[in-house]
């Protein structure tokens, strides 16, 4: 296969907004016939999500309004990466502020790129398991409710569309895979 028949090269940019999340910005590109187009894209630091394991088989979740979609989302715990900051200690400190919850064992699952078409972000997918309750440390102006449900519940909601969010949905993939003993995880302490 030869990459360079579909690569894009860049031309120009132009930054369209800097805020403090997101980094927006309109590419000029040259495309592999030798004609040019326009690309809108948003920088993103990455993020993990944490698929958390109850002893009793139960996966931890959460509910929380999505203002652009208006949208109470049945999610699995996640949340960005700070500057810096490594992907294993990140998966640790959102586990415990939105959930509560400590683990005793990790293992990484995979990567997920949520939005190819517009946005350079990239989840981590971590599991954890050895939990261990402790209270939540939300960030000012956040709210959810952290529940729990069994594999099966989970899926059905995916199959049902009660569950929607793209990084739930491959969660709960890579959930069922690692159950079946399909994809098998390599755990650390």
């Amino acid at each position: 296969m030869d990459d360079d028949a579909l690569i894009e090269r860049r031309l120009d940019s132009t930054e369209l907004l800097k805020g403090h999340f997101l980094h927006a910005f309109r590419d000029t590109v040259a495309l592999p016939d030798g004609s040019s187009a326009t690309r809108e894209y948003v920088i993103h630091p990455g993020a993990v999500m944490i698929i958390p394991l109850l002893d009793n088989g139960e996966v931890v979740l959460e509910r929380q309004f999505r203002y652009p979609v208006q949208q109470v989302m049945i999610e699995l715990p996640a949340g960005k990466l700070d500057p810096g900051e490594d992907v294993l200690a990140c998966a640790k400190r959102e586990l415990q502020e939105k959930t509560g919850y400590t683990a005793r064992e990790w293992a990484r699952a995979g990567l997920l790129h949520p939005v190819i078409s517009y946005s350079t972000e990239f989840i981590e997918i971590w599991f954890a398991r050895g939990l261990t309750a402790g209270a939540s440390r939300l960030d000012d102006g956040e709210f959810l409710e952290v529940f729990s449900a069994t594999p099966e519940q989970l899926l059905r909601w995916c199959f049902e569309g009660r569950v929607t969010d793209a990084k739930t949905l491959t969660g709960a993939l890579w959930l069922q895979n690692m159950l079946s003993g399909q994809w098998p995880l390599t755990w650390q302490g």
